[in-house]
């Protein structure tokens, strides 16, 4: 793990406040207050004097900011794979994130496809187009599986969703941050009735966590498969051509980001039928143009990375809670291991 430096406190106390020029002026006055000094809009160049430190609100750093002025950058969004990749990060800049109820919001994404899907609903859909009537049958969810890749925020919300309709859960998860330890869980049999996890910190959102080598067992009995993995040196490609040749007529579901699948993978195992549907509200490149293959893969729909749009809200909830813990001299939860990448 890699481990940056806390904020001195007289340098947060001197540093100036940069906020990148999209955020709405509801949120910027909120960091203001929060921060208690003025702000003032990112540059693409470091502003002067050249001595003072620098804490930054926005989506992306330029460049020119890349240098040891930089104190803290707080991103307005859950994933940072675009800030790490696009140039060295100052080693003693703190990075957090916003995760706000993005977790809800994905949870719900997932929960209403793969209720559409047992509903038949695109089924019924195509035969209102064709003004066709046919009764077709429909299939309930509770006491299938779900196979959930990554277990922090997100997937553990994902989780706890879909566990409380009656579904069971298996994690998937390099490192445990939440839940039960890799290769642990409550013991569910399949078919009984699911134990549903409380809302308490900490609490499992999983019947069972494996870690990342050991889910080829869990790829063959998924129902569905759902990936909210960020994308790191270590995921990049992740879903390729052995993990879809595990798959027995599962529906694969990306909430995470496009790159850490193989598109030509998943087109085989589609075509194939190993792959039941997709649900993709991420690709490797976006948006993608109206000539991409992508459009034209079987059975498949493809969202426009709206899954977990980020409210203000949620910058200004997460924001203040790093805060509130980086002025306490505690590390914040939404703190980013650079190292790592999420």
């Amino acid at each position: 793990m890699t481990t940056t430096p806390l904020p001195a406190p007289d340098e947060l106390a001197r540093a100036r406040l940069l906020v990148a020029p999209s955020l709405d002026g509801g949120l910027v006055r909120e960091l203001e207050r929060i921060a208690g000094r003025a702000a003032e809009p990112l540059p693409d160049v470091p502003p002067s004097p050249s001595g003072v430190p620098l804490l930054c609100v926005g989506e992306t750093l330029p460049e020119a900011l890349r240098t040891d002025r930089l104190l803290w950058f707080h991103s307005v969004n859950a994933g940072t794979d675009p800030l790490l990749s696009a140039g060295p990060w100052p080693a003693p800049a703190l990075l957090t994130r916003t995760v706000g109820r993005m977790g809800e919001r994905m949870a719900q994404y997932v929960l209403g496809w793969i209720l559409a899907e047992c509903q038949a609903v695109p089924e019924f859909t195509a035969q209102h187009a064709r003004a066709h009537w046919e009764r077709l049958p429909t299939e309930l969810i509770a006491g299938q599986a779900a196979l959930i890749y990554g277990t922090g925020r997100i997937g553990t919300a994902v989780g706890r969703l879909l566990g409380a309709c009656g579904v069971r859960t298996v994690g998937v998860a390099r490192t445990t941050r939440s839940g039960p330890t890799p290769g642990a869980g409550r013991g569910v049999v399949p078919g009984a009735a699911p134990v549903v996890p409380g809302p308490g910190p900490g609490m499992p959102g999983f019947d069972l966590v494996v870690g990342a080598g050991e889910d080829g067992g869990a790829l063959a009995e998924a129902r569905w498969v759902i990936s909210t993995l960020p994308l790191t040196t270590a995921t990049e490609g992740f879903f390729g051509a052995a993990r879809f040749a595990a798959v027995r007529g599962a529906t694969f579901v990306n909430v995470g980001r496009g790159a850490t699948v193989d598109m030509s993978a998943l087109e085989d195992a589609l075509r194939d039928g190993r792959v039941r549907r997709a649900v993709l509200d991420v690709l490797p490149t976006e948006p993608a143009a109206p000539d991409d293959p992508v459009w034209r893969l079987p059975r498949t729909v493809i969202t426009s990375h709206s899954s977990g749009i980020t409210a203000d809200e949620d910058v200004a909830v997460d924001f203040a809670a790093c805060w509130e813990a980086v002025t306490a001299g505690r590390r914040p939860g939404l703190t980013v291991d650079v190292g790592r990448g999420y």
